[in-house]
């Protein structure tokens, strides 16, 4: 695979200067690139590691002096990491599965496959499952009965589709997920501890024993179209309505969400985010990394919360959250501040106290 510099500027409708006929057949980090590859260096901080490689040709900061740092020609990206994204997508040549169903793979004769598809080895294919024009499965990929994927799907290798669960087009799904396995819903017979706790913060009349009854999950999971689920994340299934996700929304590798899960359009929610039960996020909504959310409560639009934040209550719309509980981050700030001038505090109070009994 290899491209001149006048087509990648083109698809990327960015600037080029100088010999853009120059071939490129990869893309790396400058002070490692070998002729043939383009080097990505889009701010001045990377400069010097141009001198280091051997890349002919760059992806350069806007009115970078390409011919001072001794290139045969250069791309000038003005926001770098959309650039990256145009320019990776042209350079990955995805997974190898060979077009058509695999003989080792097994669909069940119900079993609709959209033309162009391509099914890989020991994948299983259940009862009424349809498969979209040009989707691709990877091996050990099982879809369960009456599952409905749609079209330009890419299913890494031993993802599991549960029963019923729908997926739009261009979906993208890291090894090793789960989407539709049954929710985690438990009742007793009488009033639990939980239950208890909830209603009065903390008191309890009596501990005693109790058992759990299962309740089962009668939903499944409806997925929108261009939404992509990381590796070893699991989507659960609803009690009685779907788990539901709308379109554009990516989730991290280790995401989880638990049953009735309501998640809006074009969120992102990083690694080792948690979900519980029959939470609603809004539209465009951001979680970093592991962070909480407590079960039947709402995150508004365009929340924001940061790393490790816990969301035990509503969230109205654009607010930036931090901490556990999460606050508004700027108070988080403050209150972290205070926290670290507690130390000198408590030794002017004693102090202060020293004094006052050295003066009776």
């Amino acid at each position: 695979m290899s491209h001149s510099i006048r087509e990648i500027a083109t698809a990327l409708g960015a600037e080029a200067a100088g010999n853009l006929d120059c071939r490129i057949d990869s893309v790396s980090e400058p002070a490692s690139a070998g002729a043939g590859a383009l080097a990505l260096a889009m701010d001045p901080r990377y400069a010097e590691g141009l001198a280091k490689g051997q890349a002919k040709a760059a992806m350069l900061w806007q009115g970078a002096d390409w011919q001072a740092l001794g290139l045969e020609a250069a791309i000038f990206a003005p926001r770098g990491r959309l650039a990256m994204a145009g320019l990776s997508r042209m350079f990955d040549a995805g997974p190898e599965i060979a077009a058509g169903v695999h003989p080792m793979a097994l669909v069940d004769p119900s079993a609709e496959i959209g033309e162009g598809a391509a099914i890989g080895p020991f994948v299983s294919v259940g009862a009424g499952v349809r498969i979209g024009p040009n989707a691709r499965i990877a091996s050990h990929v099982s879809i369960a009965e009456g599952a409905r994927i749609g079209a330009d799907a890419l299913i890494l290798q031993g993802a599991r589709i549960g029963a019923r669960v729908v997926i739009g087009d261009r979906f993208i799904c890291q090894p090793g997920a789960v989407i539709g396995a049954d929710g985690f819903s438990f009742v007793t017979p009488e009033k639990s501890g939980v239950e208890e706790i909830r209603e009065t913060l903390g008191e309890r009349e009596e501990i005693r024993a109790q058992s759990w009854t299962r309740i089962h999950s009668l939903g499944s999971v409806s997925i929108g179209d261009d939404v992509e689920v990381g590796a070893n994340s699991t989507i659960d299934r609803g009690t009685i309505r779907d788990t539901r996700i709308g379109n554009g929304t990516k989730l991290d590798n280790l995401v989880h969400l638990g049953h009735n899960v309501e998640v809006g359009r074009d969120c992102l929610l990083c690694g080792q985010t948690g979900i519980a039960g029959s939470a609603r996020i809004g539209d465009r909504v951001v979680l970093g990394g592991q962070v909480g959310v407590s079960d039947n409560i709402f995150v508004g639009d365009d929340v924001i919360a940061g790393g490790g934040t816990k969301i035990m209550t509503n969230a109205p719309a654009g607010r930036v959250l931090l901490g556990y509980p999460a606050v508004k981050m700027d108070s988080h700030i403050e209150m972290q501040k205070a926290l670290r001038r507690l130390p000198r505090l408590a030794a002017t109070v004693a102090a202060l106290q020293k004094a006052v009994s050295n003066s009776g």
